[in-house]
């Protein structure tokens, strides 16, 4: 693991000699701070948001580099009981993008989390376009279920921590190595969009973990997950996705895989045992982008063993919905685009919709969040955020709940 990680280190090092010479190519060059588009039109999905981001190009570099940062600081009170104030390099991320020919494009994510605890390759792509229709996709792919797994990018929310049922029940950021097809379609003021992608996918530890609860955000951290599979089987993600300009944007994802390992050396030994995950996300602007919603909706089902453990869960659950308008857009502080705004995060998530078996009695293991945000926008690519979170626990059996309270305030930017 120590190799992997001087490789990971050597890497970053090379990445900042390249922006580096990139900006001293910048006094006889003309560069741009630019998004890369995915296609010739403004009608972007949630598909596109690996493309959708600022890169920092020039006319003499083969490739376009950008990236973001997300930093705050944190002062929780659980049941009375707090550590005082923390701060916290939540991540760096690095992404860099290249054209290589015509309708052939790479692009890739490197992110260290909360300093260099965790160094994640989170996506590398090779996009080869047939027709705006088909274009094959391979390499570690962003699996399309929800919307935040795709668009997760920190200064694109008003809120410090990712949506709870976006990581536990969709365990953001997922992603795998596989190969696959996307497309898009217009019409008018329509646009269409699927994704369909073969992949590596779970492993054992969706059941049996550390935290004594099903748990996909477990299952995930496999780290041969990159070049082999638990299962031996292919994971199927796949996202319909439909927008109008005036309504909003409506995307159904579905994924599914056998997770556990049931055959060694031609031996089987286990029966095959799935797990999936349904998805419905939606997003909408309205009044001239002045109130933005976003929402999603998570229900996961494991196939367990016989008899096992009534603390995991066969059915999941997990939603959030944010709503975030914008008080005042002008002149602040000589940035003359800035915004302010304000929104709240409601927030639910049963990780165990089970009966016990003896009683019938309802399983809980349930969490409700809400969160208002007052954020200040100076730039769109920059936000300052000031979170409260009032947490609600509530154990398997149904005890007294639990309650936690979280001050969040912090910046995120891309660079």
């Amino acid at each position: 693991m120590k190799i992997f990680t001087s490789i990971y280190k050597y890497f970053y090092i090379l990445l900042c000699m390249i922006v580096t010479f990139l900006n001293t190519q910048a006094q006889d060059s003309t560069m741009l701070k630019t998004p890369i588009a995915s296609d010739t039109t403004n009608k972007k999905l949630n598909m596109d948001a690996v493309y959708n981001r600022p890169f920092l190009i020039t006319n003499k570099a083969p490739i376009a580099i950008g990236g973001y940062l997300e930093a705050n600081t944190s002062y929780v009170n659980k049941n009375g009981i707090n550590d005082g104030f923390n701060f916290q390099m939540q991540r760096v991320t690095l992404f860099f993008s290249s054209t290589i020919s015509k309708k052939i494009k790479f692009m890739s994510e490197l992110e260290f989390e909360e300093g260099t605890k965790e160094i994640n390759i989170e996506n590398a792509i090779l996009d080869m376009e047939l027709h705006p229709l088909v274009v094959l996709r391979g390499g570690i792919v962003l699996n399309p279920i929800g919307a935040f797994n795709q668009n997760h990018d920190g200064p694109r929310w008003d809120f410090i921590n990712r949506p709870l049922s976006a990581t536990q029940i969709i365990p953001a950021t997922l992603s795998n190595t596989g190969f696959g097809l996307y497309g898009k379609y217009f019409y008018q003021s329509w646009a269409f969009g699927y994704e369909a992608y073969l992949t590596n996918g779970f492993n054992d530890k969706l059941i049996g973990n550390e935290k004594n609860r099903s748990s996909f955000q477990e299952a995930k951290e496999d780290k041969e997950k990159f070049v082999t599979s638990n299962s031996g089987l292919p994971m199927f993600t796949g996202k319909l996705a439909i927008k109008n300009r005036k309504i909003g944007e409506l995307g159904i994802s579905y994924l599914t895989g056998v997770y556990n390992k049931w055959k060694k050396n031609g031996l089987v030994f286990d029966e095959q045992r799935t797990a999936s995950i349904l998805a419905v996300d939606f997003n909408t602007d309205l009044f001239n982008n002045k109130l933005m919603i976003n929402a999603e909706l998570a229900t996961a089902y494991i196939q367990l063993p016989a008899k096992f453990s009534e603390v995991y869960a066969s059915q999941q659950m997990g939603t959030f919905i944010d709503v975030v308008g914008t008080v005042y857009k002008g002149n602040i502080l000589g940035w003359e685009k800035a915004k302010l705004n304000i929104g709240c995060r409601f927030e639910y998530v049963d990780f165990n919709m089970d009966t016990f078996r003896d009683t019938n009695a309802k399983k809980y293991d349930d969490t409700f969040l809400i969160t208002p945000s007052i954020a200040f926008r100076p730039t769109g690519s920059t936000v300052i955020r000031l979170n409260y979170t009032l947490q609600q626990e509530v154990d398997l059996v149904g005890n007294l709940p639990k309650y936690t309270g979280m001050i969040l305030f912090g910046v995120s930017s891309y660079f």
